[in-house]
């Protein structure tokens, strides 16, 4: 059994380079260009690594030397063994996150795709609450907050992405026990699509970091 050392957002930004390198084999005819864009799509697969093996590094590497269509999804196919899976969690694990969630309902764990997760979210239509779960240091985060659809197209702060979006408000404890502040960003309203296009944890994090301080 392969050792698995890909997260999904770096899964899906490799997915990107792929992207990326296809579009130019059936655009570009120019040999140096073409070489340019390998030595690229290599360098940035590699580069969204802090550390790798030998045998890691070359196998990201590997992905500059295909031709055709076939190949490239043959080659991301056989990175899908190497992907690391969100931690499981249980319902009794998600309910202690929200305590004051009374009658919370749960995403449906045993359909839920581990591999292709980044963060676990789901949105309660009943009460427009979105609710998130985010392994950390070993431990389950959890935070919730009213989202409002926004019946609009734009960038998502977690994914970046152009899609359907809504506001997410978190609120978050003040400086005394009777003292609140919010904190609020437009993120994907499509649980799925959000952590298909997700490239980069830096800004899901710190949003999420920031609403338990």
């Amino acid at each position: 059994m392969q050792t698995p050392f890909i997260q999904n957002h770096q899964f899906n930004f490799i997915q990107k380079q792929a992207d990326f390198l296809l579009k130019t084999l059936r655009s570009v005819v120019d040999r140096k260009v073409l070489e340019t864009v390998r030595y690229t799509v290599g360098t940035n697969a590699v580069g969204s690594f802090n550390e790798l093996t030998p045998d890691e590094k070359e196998l990201l590497e590997q992905l500059s030397t295909y031709d055709t269509p076939h190949d490239v999804q043959l080659y991301m196919n056989q990175l899908e063994e190497y992907l690391i899976p969100f931690p499981e969690v249980s319902a009794k694990q998600i309910q202690k996150l929200f305590p004051k969630a009374k009658k919370l309902k749960l995403p449906d764990l045993e359909s839920m795709d581990y591999a292709h997760t980044t963060y676990l979210r789901w949105i309660d239509i009943a009460t427009s609450r979105l609710f998130i779960v985010y392994p950390h240091e070993g431990k389950f985060l959890g935070i919730e907050g009213r989202i409002t659809a926004t019946n609009k197209k734009g960038y998502c702060m977690f994914c970046h992405r152009h899609q359907e979006l809504g506001f997410f408000n978190v609120k978050m404890k003040g400086h005394s026990a009777d003292n609140f502040a919010s904190i609020g960003q437009y993120v994907c309203m499509d649980n799925k699509a959000c952590n298909d296009s997700i490239t980069d944890i830096t800004m899901l994090e710190k949003f999420l970091f920031s609403t338990v301080k």
